[in-house]
């Protein structure tokens, strides 16, 4: 990734975006048939600057990190939002 493709946007800027979702067509089309295991619920997503990131050497199964990639760009941060959902429930459980 390089710094041209990173940028950073204030709350009041992404609320100002304009969708792009044809919410009519995507509501009006069939079920998703695909490989979906589970449904992902975004209402509790947090827009926001993170603190930077830390390199790591992680070894995974070769079908997990596949599953993720096919997702496309963002597949790491991705694995990241997994891991700290995961993360928050277990502290929750305490």
């Amino acid at each position: 990734m390089s710094k041209s493709d990173i940028r950073q946007y204030t709350l009041e800027q992404v609320r100002a975006l304009k969708s792009e979702t044809d919410w009519k067509a995507l509501k009006d089309s069939p079920p998703y048939d695909g490989e979906q295991e589970f449904d992902v619920d975004w209402s509790k997503a947090r827009i926001g600057l993170s603190e930077p990131k830390t390199a790591v050497s992680i070894r995974l199964d070769p079908d997990v990190l596949a599953y993720f990639k096919r997702q496309g760009k963002g597949y790491q941060t991705r694995m990241n939002a997994v891991l700290r959902a995961y993360m928050e429930a277990m502290e929750k459980k305490g």
